[in-house]
């Protein structure tokens, strides 16, 4: 929990991930080229005091993230959206078993969300079966751009991703976290395209379809979208670090995102550890939209609250204090509103 001058506010970090891109791990020069990258958001869009060296960068384990997040960071629980990118790294860049244990052993602070490729065909879906009942899986994170084989990449309403999502609304899954946002070397920026959720959100209205880095630098393309299908949700991962060296271009973010979607689908997330949320929820809770961009309203003290925590808690259940909730507002006729309801559209 985040408290200042009386206000407090229930964190959830819903975009985090642990990786291991040290040398060893490395399978070819495109493993160092995407740390590299990462490394080049970290460096030029934190403050001075927030910049970690190159090695540690490399790899940080369990016990740092632990006070990264939880000791030092304010957040009540966090979400892991982990990436595969085999063709990168020998064991992954995502790590799944220190993840996994983690989560095991912090089930109150950590939920572990896994992976899928559709390219891997039935082989695959036997692995999401697995998959789903070993870490018991309310949601995947999906990379469009990533490497398999020759394929640089697939889209979402491809047939064997419309297999996929069929047999997440089998399992139970609902939460389909996608990267829709910025590039990263070598991975090609037109299959972080977010085309493609509008087909996929449209044809699998009980699934959330969370945006995360809200279509960056598409933002346009992702709020007319967005604002269509009420089961697109928008994630702040790599939008929220411009809050300290543009902030004007976040509160064109947010001030948008607002406008088009309502608080009630965005969702706070620190992606960790391209950066730690402890500064990023300071800022945010001291921000303003400034008074002379006056498109945008002003941003109450309970719509940071939702972003920054209850609508992730909302969607993954997470259990949230009495004294932290907020009432249920009644739903209005326009602007955000919630997925149509599967068996009462089929009456």
């Amino acid at each position: 929990m985040y408290s200042q001058d009386g206000e407090s506010f229930f964190i959830v970090d819903a975009h985090v991930a642990l990786w291991d891109a040290r040398p060893e791990n490395q399978r070819n020069i495109h493993g160092k080229q995407f740390i590299d990258c990462f490394y080049d958001y970290h460096a030029n869009l934190s403050p001075e005091s927030q910049k970690w060296s190159y090695e540690e960068y490399l790899y940080q384990g369990g016990e740092r993230l632990m006070k990264d997040l939880f000791t030092d960071g304010y957040v009540d629980h966090a979400i892991f959206q982990p990436a595969k990118l085999g063709e990168f790294y020998h064991n992954g860049f995502g790590q799944t078993e220190e993840a996994w244990a983690l989560t095991q052993a912090n089930p109150d602070k950590l939920t572990y969300n896994h992976n899928f490729d559709p390219r891997l065909g039935e082989a695959g879906l036997d692995q999401l079966r697995a998959d789903a009942e070993r870490f018991d899986l309310k949601g995947v994170k999906l990379y469009t751009a990533e490497w398999n084989g020759d394929s640089r990449g697939w889209k979402l309403d491809d047939p064997w991703a419309y297999r996929y999502f069929e047999l997440c609304q089998e399992l139970g899954i609902r939460n389909i976290h996608v990267h829709k946002g910025p590039t990263i070397r070598p991975l090609d920026r037109d299959a972080f395209d977010v085309a493609d959720v509008d087909h996929a959100a449209t044809d699998f209205t009980d699934l959330n379809f969370v945006v995360e880095h809200v279509g960056l630098p598409r933002l346009e393309d992702f709020c007319w979208i967005a604002t269509q299908e009420p089961n697109v949700h928008g994630g702040l991962a790599v939008a929220m670090p411009f809050i300290h060296t543009r902030p004007r271009y976040f509160a064109q973010i947010i001030g948008e995102l607002i406008y088009w979607i309502g608080e009630d689908r965005i969702q706070f997330s620190s992606d960790y550890a391209l950066w730690t949320p402890r500064w990023l929820i300071e800022a945010f809770v001291n921000f303003q939209i400034p008074e002379d961009m006056t498109e945008y309203a002003p941003i109450t003290m309970d719509q940071k609250r939702k972003i920054l925590g209850l609508n992730a808690a909302k969607m993954y259940d997470i259990p949230v204090p009495a004294e932290l909730q907020l009432p249920n507002a009644d739903e209005t006729a326009t602007g955000s509103r919630q997925p149509e309801r599967a068996d009462l559209a089929a009456v």
